[in-house]
């Protein structure tokens, strides 16, 4: 609100200056020294009214900059008349172009102030205004003193505008730099999301799976039982597919908001909870050897603890959808200063077992791998094993 009658303020004041100085111009072109008579001629009146209109049209110069500016020129340029309002529009027009529009409008504008300039200086000395610091003994001197004066009159106003232009650029590029960030902050977020929901749900989908097919295997004797393991398995594929379908989207451009509900997140898993996490895989069905040898554990940072627990989780899932039956050793050890290594072994299935949206989980690990800056290896090894490995640097924390 204040900046708009700011605006106002000053388009009033700025048309209001050059009507006033038009008239006076005239009336100092049409009157005749010495005595009380005018000599009103047609080209005075006509740059009189032309004047006028540029004056008028300022109200406009802030939509319309080149027209004002081109309109504005005219007068001083081909008839009598000053050249105030070509400057004030000049401000406007530096204000939103740059390159050749910018400095061939400023040239313009110079010829006009200083043909308007030169006029003045060039009337009787009781009625000049520019004699007063333009020397007219010689030509020389007059011309110097005109181009001075027109090249000062005119930097002011070019000055002006390409501080506007300034400030108005750095504004903008303030606003693309806050939303560029927004927008990376929200890929980011995207990505956490769809990480979580493919090893949170993703893993836990897989168990139920595994489990309701060996249900299925042990109820043979009871129709209705195997049925519902059946049921149960499929519907857990399902939304296996489902779910990668949504974690999809989260990692592309579909999912605009972050959540702002206010709800707290569940507490995130730590290096502590690595064993829960192998336990759950054995009651499965997995047959895990494990090596933990780590230093410092509740030393860990936050990030680090979840990163290699959502890691394995994902390791043990793939075993488990990938090479059902098959064993896993697992070898997890580092420290502060060292990194944290994972590592996950399992024999390659003679079969393998197709699965959809297979590499997904395996894109959500290389996530997490990178944004710690870690390195990931994963594929067979020889002809036999399958090997995932990841080390993530460990930075000690200060004492």
């Amino acid at each position: 609100m204040g900046r708009s009658v700011l605006r106002v303020v000053c388009t009033v004041l700025a048309v209001a200056t050059s009507l006033v100085t038009g008239i006076v111009n005239v009336a100092l072109e049409i009157s005749l020294p010495g005595t009380d008579d005018l000599h009103v001629t047609a080209a005075a009146v006509f740059g009189w009214l032309l004047g006028i209109g540029a004056s008028i049209l300022l109200v406009w110069r802030w939509r319309w900059p080149l027209v004002v500016t081109g309109v504005a020129v005219v007068p001083p340029l081909l008839l009598v008349a000053d050249s105030l309002a070509a400057l004030i529009a000049l401000a406007a027009l530096v204000s939103r172009f740059t390159g050749w529009w910018r400095w061939s409008a400023a040239a313009l504008v110079f010829a006009a102030t200083g043909l308007a300039v030169w006029r003045d200086a060039g009337r009787y000395q009781d009625m000049s205004l520019a004699e007063t610091w333009i020397s007219t003994e010689t030509i020389g001197a007059k011309l110097i003193g005109v181009v001075v004066t027109a090249a000062v009159y005119t930097a002011v106003p070019l000055t002006l505008g390409i501080v506007r232009y300034s400030l108005t650029e750095k504004r903008r590029l303030a606003a693309e730099e806050a939303a560029l960030r927004d927008q990376v902050a929200r890929r980011e977020e995207q990505a956490r999301i769809a990480r979580e929901m493919h090893d949170v749900l993703g893993h836990r989908l897989s168990l139920l799976s595994l489990q309701a097919g060996a249900l299925e295997v042990t109820a043979t004797a009871t129709p209705d039982a195997a049925e519902a393991a059946k049921t149960v398995r499929t519907t857990a594929r399902q939304s296996l597919d489902d779910l990668r379908q949504v974690i999809g989207v989260l990692r592309g451009s579909g999912f605009a908001d972050r959540a702002s509900d206010g709800v707290a997140e569940p507490p995130q898993p730590t290096l502590a909870d690595l064993h829960d996490l192998i336990t759950g895989a054995r009651q499965a069905g997995l047959v895990v050897d494990v090596t933990i040898l780590l230093d410092q554990a509740s030393t860990a940072p936050a990030p680090l603890g979840t990163a290699a627990y959502r890691i394995l989780q994902e390791a043990l899932t793939n075993v488990l959808r990938h090479a059902p039956g098959a064993p896993a050793a697992v070898l997890v050890r580092g420290g502060p200063g060292a990194g944290l290594s994972v590592e996950v072994f399992n024999p390659l299935p003679p079969h393998p077992v197709p699965s959809p949206g297979s590499g997904t989980g395996l894109t959500g690990v290389n996530e997490r791998t990178t944004l710690l800056g870690g390195a990931l290896t994963a594929g067979p090894v020889d002809e036999r094993t399958f090997a995932l490995r990841v080390w993530l640097p460990w930075v000690p924390t200060a004492p």
